[in-house]
């Protein structure tokens, strides 16, 4: 079994999908922090991964914020799932269980610890020496303490204590404890990169809690290998708690997780070791094998941390409802189209009952029309129905608006145009003496259709000289407008083009002279860097963005890596401020 945990700085900047990072990492248990999204932004590729199953706690008071997830292969199903430490969060059905001893707490603070989506335990079986023994698994980011917000400090302390006793709960009812991810204090200072630099380091209560809580040399890491237990036991701590990596590597140095990424502090490895795989005592001597850190691996400003044990897990045959998959937005059960669409009525008889079933905003033409469009389309065109034809009860609501049906359905659509005779047709009708006028009695109903007059066989001849001159006026008329338009046009074109050209070279005339100097003024760019006294370097342009009297002012460092004060490749102390007005 291979266990692994991460801190990504955000699950989203997985471009090519996380599933691809989580084969690259080849673990049965891969345990993240920092996710950074919550209920409402986690995508259907994040949550539900092709031969995994995904646990996910989500900031609930905060967006882009905090958040933990734990990715299982299918071959190591958990039996139970559970979210926070508290136990608030817990569904009952199948979780995890054991709380230990929360009386030191009140309910609004173990709300507000379990609040920022923090924790994520599972738990599994695995064959062991004795048979199937149960090991739980919990994915811990804890939290940072602000200097500067001495309620972050306490929060802190309280997330510590609320995991250790949740932990050692756990443990005393028989099951095996992993603890792992970000835990956000450097242990010893072999964990740090500087720990001269930090003031009272081992006072730090981080550190202290650490002591307590760990098995192991108080002096781990500064005095060699660490002593058989039988021959020193003053320099043993009590915990119940393994720190893996320093059980296998008492010794190694530089070996750091976290770099800051606004210093470059990781090309010179200027770093600390804040991620951790804790295991209890009986475990880690039984079935771990090795243990170490992964800083090739990139994409974070933490790298991976992983564990090989020795036990088989056995999988579940269901995941926990905790699982992502049976999320609503991912269970697919919205995707069935019928909750999308409303029944109606399919009697062909209209009636009160389904007008008013419809929106009341709707008036009556447009219930209609929703209800029997063919019906409705059919009867625009009746203007004035036959006789004899029933007139609609059914909608009553504006006499305007009343729906008087056609007797029977029009055949053709000619029924519904009229043709529009020319200007010039009645103008040559006008002048026709033989041309009889337009009578009533010529014309038939709307029912039957239109007819066009058409001139009778002796009226050709006269129809057509009269409508050859008046087309002859016309053309003249119009072209002599049009020449007329034209030559009008074509001077003011002439004179508008000469008044812009003129007003033009004046503007750019009068902006040759003021304007560079004018800009020049306003807009002087950053000021030249200076070269750093150590390397000879151009440095870059800082800005203080701490609150206090120098906020916003700006200063040049040097431009390479942060590292020690020892390595000749790290920046330098140079340090200079920006003069005002430069």
């Amino acid at each position: 079994m291979r266990i692994v945990t991460w801190n990504i700085n955000g699950i989203r900047t997985f471009r090519s999908g996380i599933k691809k990072a989580l084969d690259s990492l080849d673990a049965d248990i891969i345990c993240v922090q920092e996710t950074k999204v919550t209920r409402e932004q986690l995508d259907e590729r994040t949550a539900v991964v092709d031969g995994y199953s995904a646990y996910f706690s989500f900031s609930r008071g905060r967006g882009g914020y905090s958040g933990v997830a734990t990715f299982c292969k299918d071959t190591a199903t958990p039996f139970a799932a559970e979210e926070g430490l508290t136990g608030l969060l817990s569904n009952l059905g199948d979780a995890v269980g054991c709380y230990g001893d929360q009386c030191a707490f009140s309910t609004e603070e173990l709300q507000s610890l379990d609040s920022e989506g923090r924790a994520v335990i599972t738990q599994h079986k695995f064959l062991g020496e004795e048979g199937s023994e149960t090991l739980t698994v919990i994915n811990v980011y804890c939290p940072r303490a602000d200097p500067e917000k001495p309620e972050r400090k306490l929060f802190k302390l309280q997330f510590y204590k609320v995991l250790q006793s949740r932990a050692e709960a756990i443990e005393g009812l028989g099951s095996h404890v992993i603890i792992l991810g970000d835990i956000n204090t450097s242990h010893r200072p072999i964990d740090h990169c500087d720990p001269d630099d930090v003031d009272n380091f081992e006072d730090n209560p981080g550190r202290k809690w650490l002591d307590t809580f760990l098995f192991g040399s108080a002096e781990n890491g500064n005095e060699g290998e660490v002593e058989d237990s039988e021959t020193s036991p003053k320099c043993m701590n009590g915990g119940k708690f393994v720190d893996t990596f320093r059980h296998f590597h008492p010794t190694r140095a530089n070996a750091f997780t976290c770099w800051s990424t606004l210093t470059g502090a990781r090309q010179t490895n200027y770093g600390t070791r804040i991620d951790y795989i804790f295991g209890s005592r009986s475990l880690v001597e039984k079935s771990f094998l090795s243990a170490d850190i992964m800083p090739e691996v990139e994409g974070s400003d933490h790298c991976p941390v992983w564990a090989q044990l020795s036990c088989t897990l056995i999988p579940s045959p269901k995941c926990p409802s905790l699982c992502t998959r049976y999320m609503p937005e991912f269970a697919g059960r919205q995707q069935k189209l019928s909750r999308f669409f409303v029944q109606v009525s399919e009697q062909p008889n209209f009636s009160r009952n389904t007008a008013e079933s419809l929106p009341g905003s709707q008036e009556a033409e447009e219930i209609r029309e929703n209800v029997r469009p063919t019906v409705a389309r059919m009867s625009v065109g009746n203007k004035r129905p036959s006789d004899g034809s029933p007139e609609s009860s059914a909608f009553k609501g504006k006499r305007s608006k009343q729906v008087k049906t056609a007797k029977k359905p029009q055949g053709s659509l000619l029924a519904f145009f009229k043709p529009k005779p020319s200007l010039e047709i009645l103008s040559s009708q006008s002048l026709l003496p033989s041309a009889k006028p337009a009578n009533s009695s010529s014309l038939k109903s709307e029912d039957s259709g239109p007819e066009i007059h058409k001139p009778k066989p002796n009226d050709i001849t006269g129809y057509s000289g009269t409508h050859d001159m008046l087309t002859d006026c016309l053309t003249r008329v119009r072209e002599e407008a049009e020449e007329t338009r034209l030559n009008t046009e074509g001077q003011g074109c002439q004179d508008e083009i000469q008044i812009n050209a003129t007003s033009h070279q004046e503007t750019k005339d009068s902006k040759k002279g003021k304007c560079p100097d004018f800009w020049k003024a306003v807009l002087r760019g950053p000021p030249q860097p200076p070269l750093c006294k150590e390397h000879n370097e151009p440095c870059v342009l800082r800005t203080v963005k701490k609150a206090g009297p120098n906020l916003g002012r700006q200063f040049f460092v040097c431009a390479r890596p942060q590292g020690h004060a020892s390595n000749p490749e790290a920046r330098c102390n140079f340090f200079a401020w920006v003069e005002k007005g430069k």
